[in-house]
């Protein structure tokens, strides 16, 4: 990459109009306002026109909009641990302040992914060269799977927006001289130890930012500064954990997840904890699930629906990775050792402390970005000084591009029918039928049972949604399991759900292979349900069938 200094530089003072990038780099500044707000449209168009109306079966966005709910409703006797608790948070203010609109809701990430593309861009313009930006930007304006979580109430873009505002303001502060007094410097710290309080309690993971940012500082030999970030976020955390026990009680953010995130089996807890072993594996789990399959996912290259993993894939990919952070913290911009630091940081912690079944491609889409920047800019700097290692940058760079708009384009045309069905009221279109039946019994337990009534749901926070803010009782793994029929006890399970009031239960046939009826089924349920008719035949009694095939079952308890 060229050489960049902490201060903004305009590229065209050092570079001559004599090769392929060089002509670019010229053309890109002279039209550098045109670039940005076709970005911005860019943005504007796919992320409406992938604008996503249903809610995942991954559940978690359905639950962030449930607790929304509790924190409005049950306050002060509910606090999110689940996960990091400021996106539900946030979510809840919006509900307070204009009601409990679900399309708002999701419109609301669509600003808030909106605005992270334009910090993004303000951040790093002029600060790496175009040649790599231009790539970066569009990846991030009109890829499928950021646009999918644009319009998802997931934390995703909450996330990339505050992220983006912490990349700002550490590239301005980066950008100050360094032998300005450090009492000037009051506005960054507290903006810095706000931000990085904001983004630790909205991912868990991302706690990773505040020794990201000693570590750089430390880097640079710069101990006061480094002492600083652990002050200036040390103190917001304070204020926060002591307003929090305050208002909510004795809570920790990382006290369920944690707890789960220790077990080999998160749906298991009889398999105990994972030991040291366990984490490498881990490791190596997740590198290849996410570094040879996902990421060729996002980018267009694989088919979504692959299954393979390719172990020297994902060694290639780590080991350019690794190559291409080394070079960036070469460099003498503080401000790209920093992102480097922190992104990398971050995914490799998530790749040694999360299960490997989760498998899902946002765990590692908010790292894409930096990961592009990273990549982009070793495989520049390797070619940049051949004519043809520059057209085979150009070339490599180019098929990706068109692949991910090709992506983009080919869901974005199976999108808008079901969406338009969607809004025009077929809330279950786009669903498969057993989740068509599922959510539709989920909606009869809300117009047919009495309102004290409480179901049981593999999918709660989906049944909440679907019924209307009726709540359900939430079941994700056997309860009361007998180690020789690993099924539950029924005499245990049916004292447990009375104890907590539970009136019915809903079985479901949600697919083990989302995309086909194998017959196979999640039977999380199914295994609590059946070993209380096979003993009390009379203690369930089915008062709803829904659907054809792949029915849901409604059940009620007599105790």
């Amino acid at each position: 990459m060229a050489k960049v200094s902490t201060q903004k530089k305009s590229n065209s003072n050092t570079v001559n109009a004599s090769t392929m990038f060089d002509k670019f780099e010229i053309w890109a500044e002279k039209n550098g306002k045109k670039l940005f707000y076709g970005f911005l449209s860019l943005t504007l168009f796919f992320s409406l026109a992938l604008f996503n109306v249903r809610f995942s079966e991954a559940n978690d966005d359905s639950g962030y909009i449930e607790a929304a709910w509790k924190y409005v409703n049950d306050f002060p006797n509910f606090y999110f641990t689940f996960n990091a608790p400021l996106y539900p948070m946030f979510l809840a203010v919006v509900y307070k302040v204009f009601g409990f609109n679900i399309l708002l809701f999701k419109l609301t990430n669509v600003v808030l992914y909106f605005f992270s593309v334009f910090i993004f861009w303000k951040t790093l313009y002029k600060r790496v060269p175009f040649i790599i930006l231009i790539p970066v930007m569009l990846f991030i304006s009109i890829n499928y799977l950021m646009m999918y979580f644009a319009s998802m109430t997931f934390v995703e873009a909450f996330y990339l927006f505050l992220q983006s505002v912490l990349f700002f303001v550490m590239a301005k502060f980066f950008d100050r001289p360094t032998d300005k007094p450090i009492k000037d410097e009051l506005k960054y710290w507290v903006l810095i130890g706000l931000l990085c309080l904001l983004i630790s309690i909205s991912k868990n993971i991302a706690i990773v930012i505040v020794p990201s940012i000693i570590f750089v500082f430390l880097l640079q030999k710069d101990w006061k500064r480094a002492g600083l970030a652990a002050l200036s976020y040390g103190v917001f955390r304070l204020i926060y954990e002591i307003t929090v026990r305050s208002v909510f009680g004795s809570v920790n953010q990382f006290s369920n997840q944690g707890n789960m995130l220790l077990l080999k089996d998160p749906y298991d807890k009889s398999l105990g904890n994972d030991d040291f072993s366990g984490f490498v594996g881990r490791f190596f789990d997740n590198s290849n699930l996410y570094l040879s399959k996902r990421f060729f996912q996002i980018i267009g290259f694989r088919d979504e629906n692959s299954v393979e993993v390719y172990g020297f894939l994902a060694f290639l990919l780590m080991v350019a990775i690794l190559v291409g952070s080394i070079m960036y913290l070469r460099q003498k911009s503080t401000f790209l050792k920093f992102i480097t630091v922190y992104s990398v940081g971050t995914m490799l912690t998530s790749f040694i402390v999360l299960q490997a079944r989760w498998d899902q491609p946002r765990l590692v889409l908010i790292y894409m970005p930096v990961l592009f920047l990273i990549l982009y800019n070793l495989f520049y700097t390797s070619v940049k000084k051949s004519s043809m290692g520059q057209l085979i940058y150009v070339s490599v760079v180019g098929i990706i591009c068109l692949s991910i708009t090709l992506s983009t384009v080919k869901r974005a045309s199976i999108n808008i029918p079901i969406a338009k069905k969607n809004l025009s009221g077929n809330i279950y279109e786009g669903y498969t039928p057993d989740w068509q039946n599922f959510l539709k019994c989920s909606r009869w337990c809300k117009d047919s049972l009495p309102e004290s009534a409480l179901v049981v749901s593999r999918k709660a926070p989906m049944s909440f949604i679907y019924a209307k803010g009726k709540r359900f009782f939430p079941i994700y793994s056997v309860i009361k399991k007998d180690s020789l029929t690993q099924q539950s006890n029924p005499d245990s399970v049916l004292a447990y759900f009375k104890a907590n009031h539970v009136t019915h239960i809903m079985l479901a046939s949600l697919r083990l292979d989302p995309q086909k009826n194998t017959g196979n089924f999640i039977n999380t349920i199914h295994n609590i349900a059946y070993p209380i008719l096979n003993k009390y035949p009379d203690k369930l009694t089915l008062i709803h069938t829904e659907g054809l095939s792949e029915q849901a079952y409604l059940f009620k308890i007599n105790y």
